[in-house]
């Protein structure tokens, strides 16, 4: 942990950025070290990780408020286990607290200061709880985003720690009843104020208001009952999906805690450039050039789909700039039966280089056409004058 950088310095941010600027840098950095155009490459992938994870927790309100505030020991639990300077070395927060990245710092610390004369409004910290969701993201070429297809997605994710199957304590050994609150997580405090001396209850600092506490935790999480693991899923990718858009994968998210299901998988979408559509919403355009023949007498054209080449009828007299519309056959329309239109914008391509016969072939279809006499290109002197004859 202690080479983590900064979640701000990672996107290359300053802490007041917008989620607008947030977004907009992430997925600049994400496309940057994509796997898929640096492969092979250690520490494009490292850094690709790296960005991801900054992403999940700057994109999300509460665990930004979290990170804001407490910095990694807010939103990472394993983030300080074990050691005197994070939560798990405060006042025995380690050996019975969950430390996952779900549990409300701001409900601790308004519990220790907040609240004279009332009850507590901590939730209490046995009840199950749902676990967080996670963002990871996806380069998908034009076609796999048109069509849908399937991909296999490599993301990190907190589990159940399988050592000691999310009770924190070491292999034969389970939790103990916390001697200091009696197993009621609570303790009751008395304070001396202007008006006399008041008890409250705050959280048992021994076991974090669990009630149980580990003495001897389990060496793989710490004591946390959770850890954090790179995993591999594969996911069905909806067709129709766009650049920038982010879809959901229920449940496969972080673990929840106490028995509470797991959080959704949120992944991130950006598209390769396709070398010849262009898309607009789910309509399809295709420039196509044609001769200056095709366009005057009409001809039957190939054009190439996102279903392969179709047969279109040009009509005689197009002129460049002409669209033509294929209908439904563009994209998918999200969760639809219904597509998009492919269209087709014509460029008439005038022949250049003509030679002489050519040239005349052309003055005199003109002078068919009713058109006004050409004259012949004049040679033109050294300084720009007409050559004398």
């Amino acid at each position: 942990m202690a080479d983590k950088r900064d979640y701000y310095e990672v996107l290359g941010l300053q802490k007041s950025a917008t989620p607008d600027e947030i977004k907009k840098a992430y997925r600049q950095l994400a496309k940057k070290y994509h796997p898929d155009l640096n492969p092979d490459n250690k520490e494009a992938e490292a850094k690709f990780k790296e960005v991801n994870e900054a992403y999940e927790i700057l994109s999300d309100a509460d665990k930004k408020d979290k990170y804001d505030r407490f910095g990694f020991a807010g939103v990472d639990p394993s983030y300080g286990a074990g050691q005197g300077g994070g939560f798990g070395g405060f006042g025995g927060f380690g050996g019975g607290f969950d430390g996952g990245m779900d549990f409300d710092l701001g409900d601790i610390f308004g519990s220790f200061f907040g609240g004279f004369g009332g009850g507590n409004s901590r939730s209490n910290p046995n009840a199950p709880r749902r676990g967080s969701d996670i963002q990871t993201s996806l380069y998908l070429t034009f076609e796999e985003a048109a069509k849908g297809c399937k991909k296999t997605v490599e993301f990190q994710r907190i589990e159940i720690c399988d050592e000691c199957n999310g009770s924190g304590a070491a292999k034969g050994h389970s939790p103990q009843t916390c001697p200091d609150c009696n197993g009621k997580g609570q303790i009751n405090v008395q304070q001396r104020t202007p008006f006399g001396t008041i008890s409250t209850s705050k959280p048992c600092q021994r076991c974090g208001g669990k009630g149980t506490f580990n003495p001897n935790p389990c060496q793989r999480c710490k004591g946390a009952g959770r850890i954090r693991r790179t995993v591999k899923q594969e996911i069905n990718i909806p067709a129709g999906i766009d650049d920038g858009q982010v879809f959901t994968v229920r449940n496969e998210g972080n673990r929840g805690v106490n028995g509470g299901p797991a959080g959704d998988l949120r992944v991130g979408v950006a598209i390769k450039p396709h070398p010849f559509f262009e898309r607009d919403g789910y309509n399809v355009w295709y420039d196509m050039r044609v001769s200056f023949v095709q366009a005057a007498l009409g001809d039957k054209l190939r054009v190439p789909t996102l279903d392969g080449q179709v047969e279109y009828e040009l009509p005689a007299g197009t002129q460049s700039g002409d669209i033509f519309k294929l209908k439904s056959r563009g994209i998918p329309v999200l969760n639809s039966t219904r597509r998009g239109d492919q269209l087709i914008r014509i460029t008439v391509d005038v022949p250049k280089n003509l030679n002489a016969k050519q040239k005349e072939l052309l003055m005199k279809f003109n002078e068919e056409m009713g058109g006004n006499p050409v004259q012949p290109e004049e040679k033109k002197g050294f300084f720009g004058g007409k050559k004398k004859k």
